[in-house]
C-alpha cells in the first residue's frame, strides 16, 4: 500500500505560526527542534462536512504529550482551534480532510539537545490536505523484528514525532511485501501495528492489546466505547500472535485509515469460522458516529 500525491492538494496553504503559506513556501528552521531532534508531538484529526471528529480527545493528548516532554511557551488551545479552523476556511475543505497537526519545541538558539536553547517558544504546524481514509478495502499485516517501545525507553502513550521505531517497521513490512508492519512488546505479545492500533475478533469477542507498549488510540478508544454502549462483549488483554492468526476477525484502528480489515497475517488467512459478522455491526455504529459527531469548525 503505497499512497499517491493527489493533484487537489498541490496549492494548499499551510498554517505555521500564525502565517499561512503555500505549500512550496512552507517551511521550518533548521534551527526547529523537529529538524534537530525529531522534537515535536502531532495529532491526525479527520473532518467529516466541517465537523472535526473527536477534536478534544485530540487536542487533550497533544496536551498532555507537550507537558510530558516539558515543552515550555505552549500555544493556547483557543489558539490551535483558531489555527485549524483558519487553515480548513483557507483551503476551503469540508468533508475528506485529513488534518496533521505538529506542535515542536520551537526553534533553538544554536544546535544542540539542551531544551533551554529553546527560547522563542513552540512552533505551531496545521497540515490539512484532501485525503480519504487511505487503506484499501483489507489490508496484510507482517510480524516485525522491531520491538514497540516500552516506558522503559520513550513512553508510547507520549505521541511524539520520533518515529523511527514506527519506520523500521515499516520497512520491515515493505521488504516483506505486507500493507503493515505488526508490533510485539519485549515479552512477544502484540502491541500494535507500526501506524495503527490492532484489533481481534473471536467467537463474538473484540479484543485489543493492552495499552502498555502501544498508543492509546482515538479510535480505539472509540470502538471500544462504542462496544460497550452496544452490549457488544471486549476486552483489553495479553495477545499473542498465535492469537491473531485463529481469530474470526481482525482489523486496525486509526483517524487516516479508520477501521480497516486484515485478511491476513504473516501470511495465515484470517477465517471467519464464527458466522456473523461481529467488525460489519461496529463499522456501521463507527460510521454513524462521524456522521453526527464531531466539532463544527467550517
Amino acid at each position: 500500500m503505497l499512497q499517491a500525491f493527489n493533484p487537489a492538494n498541490e496549492h494548499i496553504k499551510v498554517y505555521i505560526d500564525g502565517h499561512l503559506l503555500p505549500r512550496a513556501e512552507a517551511k521550518v528552521s533548521v534551527f526547529d527542534s523537529s529538524v534537530q531532534g525529531g522534537d515535536a508531538v502531532w495529532e491526525g484529526l479527520r473532518v467529516y462536512d466541517g465537523r472535526v471528529f473527536s477534536l478534544d480527545a485530540h487536542l487533550d493528548r497533544l496536551f498532555d504529550s507537550a507537558h510530558a516532554l516539558w515543552f515550555q511557551n505552549v500555544p493556547s488551545r483557543e489558539t490551535v482551534v483558531d489555527a485549524i479552523k483558519q487553515t480548513l476556511e483557507a483551503n476551503d475543505m469540508r468533508d475528506d480532510v485529513h488534518i496533521r497537526l505538529t506542535l515542536t519545541r520551537g526553534e533553538k538558539i544554536t544546535s544542540g539537545m539542551d531544551p533551554r536553547l529553546n527560547q522563542h517558544g513552540c512552533t505551531l504546524i496545521v497540515l490539512a490536505e484532501h485525503k480519504p481514509p487511505v487503506y484499501p478495502d483489507s489490508i496484510t499485516l507482517a510480524t516485525s523484528s522491531v520491538r514497540r517501545n516500552s516506558p522503559m525507553s520513550v513512553d508510547s502513550k507520549i505521541h511524539h514525532n520520533n518515529l523511527i521505531n514506527n519506520i523500521m517497521a515499516k520497512i520491515e513490512a515493505n521488504q516483506a511485501g505486507a500493507d503493515a508492519g505488526l508490533m510485539l512488546d519485549k515479552d512477544g505479545f502484540v502491541s500494535e501495528a507500526n501506524g495503527v492500533n490492532v484489533f481481534l475478533i473471536r467467537r463474538g469477542k473484540v479484543r485489543t492489546p493492552w495499552a502498555d507498549y502501544c498508543l492509546p488510540g482515538i479510535t480505539r478508544a472509540t470502538v471500544l466505547q462504542l462496544c460497550r454502549d452496544n452490549g457488544i462483549p471486549c476486552e483489553e488483554a495479553r495477545i499473542s500472535p498465535s492469537e491473531f492468526y485463529v481469530a474470526d476477525e481482525v482489523f486496525t484502528t486509526g483517524t487516516m485509515g479508520e477501521l480497516t480489515p486484515v485478511r491476513a497475517i504473516d501470511g495465515r488467512e484470517i477465517v471467519n469460522k464464527y458466522g456473523a459478522s461481529v467488525l460489519d455491526t461496529v463499522q456501521d455504529l463507527f460510521r454513524g458516529l462521524t456522521q453526527s459527531g464531531g466539532t463544527k469548525l467550517v
